[in-house]
């Protein structure tokens, strides 16, 4: 009996780095806003680590958060949020041989708590499934 064994990692090859694609992505992807969250993304052909589906990047602004220790923090709780969450997402778009690239911004102006963040996480992995459904 086989089982799928589910990986809650987040590697380097899964983060959105490629400057290239990151431009990319904001000239031409679409978006939605799901507070305290903006989320770009775009399908992509091909991304450069070829093996998973979704490469995903983390973004806070420096003039609502000047301290780096209040970004980095925000930045790892919405990459942990993700980390836990983004199985089922990969499944569909591998099932459906697609790839995205995600970019999620955060717009709030306050840090919120874990638990806040993993729920507004959820509501946009379930977007963005909704949104590769179609063709």
């Amino acid at each position: 009996m086989l089982f799928a064994i589910k990986t809650y990692s987040f590697k380097k090859e899964e983060r959105l780095k490629s400057r290239k694609l990151i431009e990319t992505l904001f000239r031409e992807g679409k978006a939605f806003s799901v507070f305290p969250y903006r989320v770009v993304y775009m399908p992509v052909k091909a991304l450069p680590a070829g093996k998973f589906p979704v490469q995903a990047g983390f973004s806070v602004s420096n003039r609502r958060f000047p301290h780096a220790a209040d970004r980095n923090r925000i930045k790892r709780l919405s990459r942990e949020a993700w980390r836990l969450q983004k199985q089922e997402l990969y499944d569909q778009l591998q099932a459906q041989s697609r790839q995205l690239a995600v970019f999620l911004i955060y717009t709030d102006k306050k840090i919120a708590d874990f638990s806040t963040l993993r729920s507004k996480i959820s509501v946009i992995l379930k977007k963005l499934s909704a949104t590769t459904d179609q063709p």
